[in-house]
Order: C-alpha cells, then structure tokens, then sequence
C-alpha cells in the first residue's frame, strides 16, 4: 500500500476503467464521486489522486514537454513486490534498481505514466549516482510479511 506521496490529479478517458485500475492495482479506496471526478485515497487525507474523466476521445499524453509521471512511495520491498503482483497481466512494467531506490513503472489505461517505488537508502546522505538496472519484483521482500 503507498506509503507516502502528495495528492495528484490525472485527467483520464473512462472514470469507472481508471477507478478499477487503481483501487485494484494500488489499493486506494474512493472517497467522493461527482459526475466526472473521482477522488481516491489510502484512507488518511480526502484524497491522494484525484481522476477527471474526459471522454472516450480525449487525445493521449504527449511524448513532448510535460508531466513524466506520478510516484506512489511504499514502506518495504514486501509491500512492492505485493503491488506488483496486482498489475494486469496486460500491463506493461519495467523495473528498474536505481542504487538508491527500487520502482517498476508503467503506465494507466490512459497512457499516464506511474512509479511505485520502495527507498533502499541506507542513510540520508546516499545519493544517486546515474545507476539504473533492472531488478525482478518477484525477489523481494518476505513471503511472510505481506498478505498477497
């Protein structure tokens, strides 16, 4: 389950798609619905991610200048590796070990990129040093820590 992040808010095509996509992907939970917004949290703020539906053809994100991503923190390599363990089957994922951190990214039903990431810094003074590797999410954490 995310663990830290601050509220974001991503325009999307179909509400109900992206709702399923992330109550059942990151484990956020709805909190208020009105007409084409919905807005989602782990359930300690109104919201963490806030969906506004623009129709089945709204254009996709562009590869130009913009938004890259939104991250979601989670609090060990168990909660990571459950998480993944949620993606659909359809869903493309890449996983990258940046030294620093460990985070599969993908994308929405929408084409909005998104990280969850698990910090692996053993001190506050470490520091990214430009590596990035990829890492299987099947290996981490503890079988006995997290309820699948």
């Amino acid at each position: 389950m995310p663990a830290r992040h601050r509220p974001r808010a991503s325009k999307i095509r179909e509400l109900e798609r992206a709702i399923a996509f992330y109550t059942g992907c990151l484990d956020l939970e709805i909190t208020e619905r009105l007409a084409s917004f919905a807005f989602l949290s782990r359930g300690d703020r109104h919201h963490d991610l806030a969906l506004q539906a623009l129709g089945p053809n709204a254009p996709a994100p562009g590869a130009g200048v913009g938004l890259y991503l939104v991250a979601f923190e989670v609090e060990d390599e168990a909660a990571l590796r459950s998480i993944y363990r949620r993606f659909p089957d359809d869903v493309g994922v890449s996983s990258v070990d940046h030294g620093i951190s460990k985070a599969p990214y993908f994308s929405d039903p929408d084409g909005n990129g998104v990280e969850v990431y698990v910090d692996t810094r053993s001190g506050t003074g470490e520091r990214w040093l430009g590596v990035s590797q990829p890492f299987d999410p099947e290996e981490l954490g503890d079988d006995t820590s997290v309820a699948n």
